[in-house]
C-alpha cells in the first residue's frame, strides 16, 4: 500500500521490510503464507493427510512470523534515530513462547480427553426424540414408510 501513498515514511518502512535487517523474516512470511498454501490446489496434496498437516504447520509458522514482522519491524526503526535498535529475545521471551505452546498443547489434550468426538449420524439412532418410539436398527434415518 505504500506505493499508493506519496508518504516517504511509508516507502522507507516498506524498504526496511524488504531489504532491511529483518528481511529474511519478511520473505519467509511471504513464502509460508502465499506459496505454501498453493499446494492445496492439487488434488494429490488434498488426499494425503501428512501433506495437509505439513502445510498447516507452515501456515501456522507464517502467521507467527506475521505477528513478529508487525511488532518487531514496526518498532525497531522509530522517527528518532537515537531510538533505533535490534530486537534480541531474552530468556523471558523464550519462556513465554515455550509456555504458551505448552499451555495450548495441554488444553488441547484435556479437550480431547474430556470431550471425545462422536459422530452425529451414529448418535441419531441412539437418542430418542420425546414422544417417539426408538427407530429399528434397520431403518434409514430421515425416511418414513
Amino acid at each position: 500500500m505504500a506505493c499508493y501513498s506519496g508518504n516517504v515514511y511509508e516507502w522507507g518502512h516498506t524498504l526496511t521490510r524488504l531489504l532491511g535487517p529483518y528481511a529474511p523474516f519478511y520473505w519467509a512470511l511471504l513464502l509460508c503464507n502465499i506459496v505454501a498454501p498453493q499446494l492445496l490446489w492439487s488434488s494429490w496434496a488434498k488426499a494425503h493427510v501428512p501433506v495437509l498437516f505439513a502445510v498447516s504447520l507452515v501456515v501456522n509458522l507464517g502467521m507467527w512470523l506475521e505477528r513478529f514482522v508487525i511488532i518487531v519491524i514496526s518498532l525497531h526503526r522509530d522517527f528518532l534515530p537515537s531510538s533505533w535498535g535490534m530486537y534480541v529475545p531474552t530468556r523471558v521471551d523464550w519462556f513465554l513462547l515455550v509456555g504458551s505452546v505448552g499451555l495450548f498443547v495441554t488444553s488441547l489434550c484435556l479437550f480431547i480427553r474430556v470431550l471425545p468426538m462422536n459422530s452425529i449420524f451414529e448418535m441419531q439412532r441412539l437418542v430418542r426424540r420425546p414422544g417417539s418410539a426408538p427407530a429399528p436398527a434397520t431403518a434409514v434415518p430421515g425416511r418414513t414408510t
